[in-house]
């Protein structure tokens, strides 16, 4: 519970948190791609911006990644690839607290793909996202499952 007192506090602080998911080509970062990036910038006012993006993976989707995430390969076919749209999610997510549903793949994924580009890493302290499976978990123990969809159902958010 110490930790939860310190996510208040620095919420209330003012700290400013960008909660994102990825879509990807499969489970494994080494050898999948992202094809979705969706965040949401906000701080203890509310939202500051938000941040949607598909992406090129420069391979083919699978029929089951597609009934899974409802994103074709002609929904991707002409939209850029990581390596280009690397600066803007960089750019938003800047000084920023992360926060993902399953946090470790999420930011796996991106670190991944930063790799074969210029640019660097997820710094330490982004690289430690507060992950709202652990969390949930924690608040909320006993409860059957902890998938977002479960979660958002259970508590009437839609």
């Amino acid at each position: 519970m110490k930790f939860i007192k310190q996510l208040l506090h620095s919420y209330l602080d003012g700290e400013v948190f960008t909660a994102f998911d990825t879509e990807t080509t499969g489970l494994n970062s080494k050898y999948e791609k992202i094809i979705e990036i969706g965040a949401v910038k906000f701080d203890k006012n509310g939202i500051i911006d938000t941040y949607s993006v598909l992406i090129n993976p420069e391979k083919t989707i699978s029929s089951e990644i597609t009934r899974i995430t409802g994103i074709t390969n002609e929904m991707v076919a002409d939209c850029k690839n990581f390596s280009e749209i690397a600066p803007s999610f960089l750019n938003f997510i800047n000084e920023t607290k992360l926060v993902a549903h399953n946090a470790t793949s999420d930011v796996n994924f991106v670190n991944a793909e930063l790799e074969k580009t210029p640019y660097k890493n997820l710094s330490k302290g982004q690289c430690n996202a507060l992950d709202t499976v652990k969390i949930s978990r924690k608040v909320f123990p006993g409860l059957p499952f902890y998938k977002l969809q479960y979660l958002a159902s259970h508590f009437g958010i839609k």
